[in-house]
């Protein structure tokens, strides 16, 4: 069976199974062909013949109202963008518990950081750990170093 969509897709898949019914084909065929059950295809057919195509429309599941406004997560995103130092943490990476923290101390906000971690995923944000890098690095010296010295280390040691 298939496994839920957004209701878009639930929204495509019931107008495919009803034109593929009113093609002449069975509720049976149609709901293999499309991994679903027959009940459902009976159903959706039912509901098309009754109401027309409002009958299959699909209504998106509400879930728990964000509490934060489309203004305020914009500027919860900005702020990632910034360096945590600037809001008073010891080190230059961001934490879904961090994240939380800020968004309690200007937003009066409450969010659990597990959540936070979903929310950033589903705006294309990953967890990342900044790359250990000494200050003092100096590539164009390291490539030197590598290409000249290095070559010279391997053949006094071969030797």
């Amino acid at each position: 069976m298939r496994t839920r969509g957004s209701a878009s897709q639930l929204q495509e898949l019931r107008e495919k199974a009803v034109l593929a019914v009113k093609e002449g084909k069975t509720p049976a065929v149609v709901a293999e062909v499309l991994r679903v059950h027959p009940a459902s295809v009976r159903k959706w057919w039912n509901a098309y013949l009754q109401h027309g195509i409002q009958g299959i429309a699909s209504k998106p599941h509400p879930g728990r109202p964000s509490r934060l406004t489309a203004k305020q997560q914009a500027r919860v995103l900005g702020w990632i963008r910034k360096n945590p130092k600037s809001f008073g943490f010891s080190t230059e990476l961001w934490t879904a518990r961090r994240l939380a923290e800020v968004i309690q101390r200007k937003l009066n906000i409450e969010y659990h950081p597990r959540y936070l971690n979903e929310w950033l995923t589903a705006r294309g944000i990953t967890p990342q750990k900044p790359q250990k890098r000494a200050r003092e690095r100096d590539d164009p010296l390291i490539k030197h170093w590598v290409r000249h010295r290095w070559p010279c280390i391997q053949n006094e040691h071969a030797a």
